[in-house]
């Protein structure tokens, strides 16, 4: 999808074009912070620092995250 059709998405009287264009934001988010802990984790850091870097107790974090191989 270009830049320009995301756009347009915003611009959209219809709510369901909004409402697809919100699911593939949340989505690309979600696939973002998994990637994003993967890194930090093999990098060494600890799940307080990731928690504390997403604005999340190092809990959540964990239980969202910890168990993945």
């Amino acid at each position: 999808m270009e830049a320009g059709d995301k756009t347009g998405m915003l611009e959209s009287d219809d709510p369901a074009v909004g409402l697809r264009a919100v699911g593939a934001l949340h989505r690309l988010a979600e696939n973002v912070e998994a990637a994003s802990v993967q890194l930090a984790r093999d990098r060494g850091w600890s799940w307080e620092q990731i928690g504390d870097a997403l604005g999340v107790s190092r809990q959540s974090v964990h239980a969202k995250y910890g168990r993945r191989g």
